[in-house]
């Protein structure tokens, strides 16, 4: 076979090196337009587990970079005079100089045509020459633009500048320094990659970039040459960081990180390889090691493959689940340090523990495994921050307004379609009862509706008559008589999503029969399957807003504890905040201000209704995940609106506001809504915040709490399928939660170790097999 590979970076040499190993009868050319010992940028960094599969795979190229590496275990956090240390994480780092030398050898010694300061063939001459072109020049790949329509490519340039530096500060650890300077907040990502010199990289917002480099950067320098006017403006502000180091530069200049996506990695016989294909943010130092994880298992599925047809499909179906992982980690570090300033008001210890886990793949349990005493440090601040014992984060106790929450976690809202004409049965009893006895701080109510136009479906419970404020007042009576959780109600009107079937019989699809008149702000249907909505008039709006303040008040004799205004996902107060489904020209259309018209009046009229000693919250979409409606800006204001208006909590989720919504599913995928809110809206006002989806592990929660992202976690489908989990919870992490005496006699942490947390990462394939190449580590991906 003839292979030709374009761009002599790790990610083709490495490629090229393997390929020839496991079939020396291949001609494989790379093609490299610099020199070979040109070389930009200073270190690159390795995990233990990347390390492990270059071992397996060519135990030559992992003894020759063994040989060079730097090593460290510590991270250190350097914030508002204090330094806290995080050891167990595990790196290994080098010169990129080196790394490249060592690729470069290697495929002289296995005879691989490797051809510098040349250009590569044009992808259409590559692709008919070849049999196979491997496209590894990088994130301006001329290959991948050449194929546009195939790979269909998204590039995304970041609101963060930085300048990739040297120095001959030796640092001993990874180094985070959080700098305040006149101009802003700016911070050092540094770390050794030899004996004599380490990486240094300035970052900052592009607003502070501006104010502290724009007009130096004016004149920007010539091709191949560095920024030196802006690099002596570092030294200076740098200067207590580097102590009297030098600071030294190679074609260093400002750039905007761009995120690189491809839909398809191949067209026809061209395949795109590491930078190409993906990019990952340099804060969570996958960029070589994903170009070479991806060399890897090219190499192997050429190899194993009777085709190159199912040996491309083989590759990409083996990567891509890793890179989109990898992606998604990046992306929350990267976005991390672009809102960095909302964390400045953190104290240390807690600025510490939130910058370690700002990609979620570090996780409390996760730092209690790899520096147990770190984290007993974090315990026991987090403990005197509410006067409370040690324990773990999720069960220290909160007051929400003037309600006392035994802990921090919280079962969602959950529709559960089995009132009977809006009454809640026995069904709701045993089932709010069995979550309440199950442990967790506060226990939400579905949607209850405000009128029987109101439901979503004939099964939706309600708050509009004497029978179901009696339904429900037994339901709260048996929480608070048998547990020590709080019970809330969350009320709401279906507006335009009304009129519905059965979740198990389709959900959002029209009834078949016994439809009634549904309404909503403007004559939007939310879908062609649905209903048409009438839009309201003033006197119908005055009327809902009545309806609403009386439920209110049944809700409160009911004997609730919380009340939640649901103003999210599309239903009648949510579709008045979005522009997507809110198009009046009155005072209740047009600007955010209008759109939040008629929900602050339902707020301030269920406010007076409800007593003024029990806590308020309102859940609220901050995205509405489709091009002009709600974004996380619009969702600050509208949190700040209601804070002002008096609530206590914003239970913060995100769309299903218009049936075309393109989410960005993940674990804990919401949960950076809540953060900015939290930090920008939560401190402000001082209002709890409630974190809510694909929160599925008590790691998470722990996390969220501790870091400062949430005050309060909801987590649903996790209490459907265990209703004991906070009980469980406790159990499993050794604290002595009390378990109600009925159950006591199960209360003991079961045999057989661990049933939640960190899952193993690594997993070793095909390790059978002979030749160096063919065993291949694959890193696990999110949880």
């Amino acid at each position: 076979m003839r292979i030709a590979v374009s761009g002599g970076g790790p990610a083709g040499l490495y490629f090229a090196t393997l390929a020839k190993q496991l079939h020396p009868d291949h001609e494989i050319t790379v093609w490299e337009r610099n020199a070979p010992d040109d070389t930009f940028g200073f270190g690159v960094v390795f995990s233990d587990e990347t390390l492990g599969g270059i071992e397996h795979a060519d135990p030559v190229i992992h003894a020759a970079m063994r040989r060079e590496f730097a090593r460290w275990d510590d991270i250190d956090v350097h914030f508002r005079g204090t330094v806290h240390t995080s050891g167990g994480h595990g790196f290994a780092a080098m010169s990129r100089k080196r790394l490249l030398g060592i690729l470069q050898e290697r495929c002289a010694e296995l005879g691989v045509d490797v051809r510098f300061r040349t250009e590569a063939p044009s992808a259409a001459e590559g692709s008919a020459e070849y049999d196979l072109v491997v496209a590894a020049d990088g994130v301006n790949s001329r290959t991948r633009n050449a194929f546009a329509e195939s790979f269909r490519p998204s590039l995304q340039t970041r609101r963060c500048k930085y300048i990739w530096l040297g120095t001959d500060l030796v640092f001993d650890a990874f180094k985070f320094h959080v700098l305040e300077t006149p101009h802003g907040i700016m911070q050092i990502h540094g770390y050794p990659y030899s004996d004599t010199a380490s990486t240094f990289i300035l970052e900052l917002h592009e607003d502070v970039w501006q104010r502290a480099f724009g007009e130096i950067a004016a004149t920007a320098p010539a091709p191949g040459e560095s920024d030196e006017k802006s690099i002596e403006v570092i030294r200076e502000l740098c200067a207590d960081v580097l102590g009297g180091h030098q600071v030294f530069a190679n074609n260093s200049k400002w750039t905007a990180f761009a995120t690189v996506r491809c839909a398809s990695w191949r067209h026809e016989n061209v395949v795109l390889l590491g930078d190409a294909a993906h990019t990952a943010h340099f804060s969570i130092g996958s960029g070589t090691k994903l170009a070479m994880e991806d060399a890897l298992a090219l190499a192997a599925c050429l190899h194993e493959q009777s085709d190159m047809d199912s040996a491309l499909q083989a590759y990409e179906a083996e990567r891509r689940p890793v890179v989109t992982s990898t992606q998604r980690a990046a992306q929350a570090s990267l976005e991390w340090f672009e809102n960095l300033a909302q964390y400045t008001h953190q104290d240390p210890a807690q600025f510490a523990f939130n910058i370690l886990t700002r990609s979620r793949r570090v996780t409390y349990d996760n730092l209690r495994l790899r520096d147990p005493e770190f984290a007993a440090e974090l315990d026991t601040w987090f403990a005197s921050t509410v006067d409370s014992d040690v324990r773990p984060p999720m069960f220290q106790p909160f007051r929400i307004g003037n309600l006392d929450l035994p802990n921090r976690v919280v079962v969602s809202p959950m529709d559960m379609y089995s009132s009977e004409d809006g009454v809640p049965t026995d069904f709701h009893l045993v089932h709010l009862g069995s979550k309440a006895l199950g442990g967790a701080g506060l226990v939400m109510t579905e949607m209850v509706c405000v009128s029987e136009t109101g439901r979503i479906t004939p099964g939706c419970g309600g708050l509009y008559t004497e029978e179901q404020e009696r339904a429900w007042a037994r339901v709260t009576d048996f929480v608070h008589g048998h547990t020590p959780a709080r019970i809330g109600v969350q009320l709401g009107h279906s507006g335009r999503k009304g009129s519905t079937k059965l979740m198990w019989d389709g959900i959002d699809q029209p009834l078949p029969e016994g439809n009634w008149e549904i309404c909503a702000p403007s004559a939007i249907p939310y879908s062609e399957a649905n209903q048409t909505p009438r839009e309201l008039t003033k006197a119908e709006l005055t009327e809902i807003r009545d309806q609403f303040a009386h439920s209110a008040g049944a809700a409160a004799r009911a004997g609730f504890d919380l009340l939640e205004l649901h103003c999210a996902h599309g239903y009648l107060l949510s579709s008045f905040l979005s522009p997507l489904t809110n198009r009046r020209t009155d005072e209740y259309g047009g600007s955010l201000e209008n759109r939040l018209r008629f929900p602050l009046e339902v707020f301030d009229a269920v406010r007076a209704a409800w007593p003024a000693e029990r806590p308020m919250t309102v859940r609220i979409s901050a995205t509405d995940w489709h091009e002009g409606g709600i974004d996380v800006d619009d969702a600050v204001e509208i949190a700040r609106a209601f804070a002002e208006h008096g609530a206590d909590g914003i239970d913060v989720s995100t769309g299903q506001v218009v049936s075309e919504e393109k989410p960005e599913y993940g674990r804990s995928y919401q949960t950076p809504y809540a953060d900015r809110i939290r930090n920008e809206i939560g401190r402000e006002y001082g209002i709890a915040v409630i974190a809510v989806g694909a929160i599925s592990s008590y790691d998470d929660v722990n996390s969220l709490i501790l870091a400062g992202r949430a005050d309060l976690c909801a987590l649903g489908r996790t209490h459907l399928y265990d209703p004991q989990w906070t009980l469980h919870a406790a159990a499993e992490q050794g604290y002595p939660m009390p378990w109600p005496k009925q159950f006591a006699a199960g209360s003991r942490k079961p045999q057989g170790g661990r049933t939640d947390g960190p899952k193993p990462r690594l997993e070793l394939l095909r390790s059978g097999e002979t030749g160096t190449a063919h065993a291949r580590w694959r890193p696990g991906s999110d949880r």
